[in-house]
């Protein structure tokens, strides 16, 4: 009998093979180490919606707590922090020098945002929170995963290999899972959103089509 899976349908399954493994997770090779990536294409955003939905739902259905982190929520609640002059502020200079330079006018725009979301006290501080309060909710032996999605809203501000890298330690050792909008160039290199340069600064297992081959 044969399916018509997509190469996201085989990513998602072995992903749920994983967690669900006799044992425990095993999502990463690396002790103390539980990150993994799913990329997608970007335009499989809504697709991968469905998918994750079902997967947190079959999963809730095996006892598990699932916490789902939008990452577009968590830099609007950043933004708005700054405060409405600071953003009008912003706005209106971005206008101001798009007239003549819109290249240039996005550069500047990207290195003042870069300032509030970059680095471990940017959007990893705020990952980290959630991931906390979510730890705090859960019974002793509850199995539980952290799904980081949205990060389509951090393009072109924010490069997604630097979030992992920021909370590595900070999630206690719960499993996190990534989805990344973007295009897989080898084994180990990620385009985000496709757009831009491979980036191989990547230290978790990465789901997607070299996953295909292995035994369900």
């Amino acid at each position: 009998m044969t399916t018509d899976r997509t190469d996201l349908d085989h990513a998602v399954h072995a992903l749920k093979r994983d967690l669900l493994a006799p044992g425990g997770p095993r999502i990463s090779t690396m002790h103390n180490y539980n990150f993994a990536i799913l990329p997608y294409d970007p335009e499989d955003e809504l697709k991968l919606r469905s998918r994750i939905k079902r997967l947190s739902e079959d999963l809730r259905a095996e006892g598990w707590a699932v916490c789902s982190i939008a990452l577009h929520r968590l830099l609007l609640d950043r933004l708005k922090r700054l405060g409405e002059g600071r953003i009008e502020s912003l706005i209106e200079r971005e206008r101001a020098l798009a007239e003549d330079d819109p290249e240039g006018a996005l550069e500047h725009l990207t290195e003042i945002l870069a300032r509030e979301i970059e680095g471990p006290d940017g959007l990893a501080a705020d990952v980290a929170e959630e991931v906390a309060k979510f730890r705090a909710t859960l019974d002793p032996g509850t199995p539980s995963v952290v799904l980081i999605g949205r990060a389509g809203a951090l393009y072109p501000f924010f490069r997604t290999s630097a979030l992992l890298k920021h909370l590595d330690g900070r999630t206690g050792n719960v499993p996190v899972v990534l989805l990344y909008p973007g295009k897989r160039r080898d084994l180990s290199a990620l385009s985000f959103m496709g757009e831009l340069q491979p980036d191989r600064d990547y230290r978790p297992r990465i789901y997607g089509a070299f996953d295909v081959g292995r035994p369900a």
